[in-house]
Order: structure tokens, then C-alpha cells, then sequence
């Protein structure tokens, strides 16, 4: 009996930056909004199934449209109702991962303005192929 094997490799294009703060969502949102003009708007909180079987686990989440160049952020929480969005990364507390093109000297000055944030402990682009858990990052 022959048995043929499908490859699948997920798709992971979108920058990840791991944001590292111990203040609330709504809170860091406003200081990014008002430090680098962005608009962050809460949205439905993320809902993704860690545990098999068990209820989804939900996850903040906010999100802006960046129009000139139509690039879209989301700030995620990593710390849910029950769990971890990313368990092999604990101590960043937020995600922000940028969908669709931005330039490189826009990413550098965005992680750069974001690390400006005097309540911003770190602001470090992630690898998201490096992730273990990577599928919690597709929506």
C-alpha cells in the first residue's frame, strides 16, 4: 500500500514584536496612540483553542489600520482568561504583529519609538517561525 505524505507549512507573514510592560491593555494602547500617533480600538477579544476540547481561551485584542500604506496592527495580550497566547514566551506581555508591508526603517522606528515609552520595559521583533506554539497566532 502506497502512502502518500501532504507537507503543510503554515504561512507566517506578519512581523511579531514581543512588548514587555506591566501596565493593563488599555492602558499601554493609550500611550502607544498618544506616543506614536496611532489608534488603537478595542475590538472582540481573541479567541483560541489551547486545550483540545476544553472552551477557547480569550485573549485582548486591539486593532489599527495604518491607511497610507494599508499595513494592520494588532495588539495582543499574551496572558489570557486561562493560559498563555505563546506559553514559551511568559514574560512578554503583549504582542503587537503587524500585517500586510511595512518598511524596514518604519520597523526600526517604530520598535525604536516603542522602547521610548518610559512605561515599555523591552519592545523586541520576534521570529515567528521560531515559535513553538505559532498556530495561536493565526486569525
Amino acid at each position: 500500500m502506497n502512502r502518500k505524505f501532504l507537507k503543510f507549512e503554515i504561512d507566517l507573514d506578519f512581523i511579531l514584536i514581543a512588548v514587555t510592560t506591566s501596565l493593563k491593555d488599555y492602558r499601554i494602547c493609550y500611550l502607544i496612540n498618544k506616543y506614536l500617533s496611532f489608534n488603537f480600538v478595542k475590538t472582540d477579544d481573541l479567541a483560541v483553542d489551547i486545550h483540545p476540547g476544553a472552551a477557547p481561551v480569550y485573549f485582548s485584542l486591539y486593532e489599527y489600520n495604518w491607511e497610507a500604506s494599508e499595513t494592520d496592527f494588532f495588539f495582543i495580550g499574551n496572558k489570557g482568561s486561562d493560559g498563555y497566547l505563546i506559553p514559551e514566551m511568559k514574560k512578554a506581555d503583549y504582542f503587537l504583529m503587524i500585517k500586510n508591508y511595512i518598511d524596514d526603517n518604519d520597523l526600526d522606528t517604530l520598535i525604536s519609538a516603542l522602547n521610548k515609552i518610559p512605561e515599555i520595559v523591552a519592545a523586541v521583533k520576534i521570529d515567528p517561525k521560531k515559535i513553538k506554539s505559532r498556530e495561536n497566532l493565526l486569525f
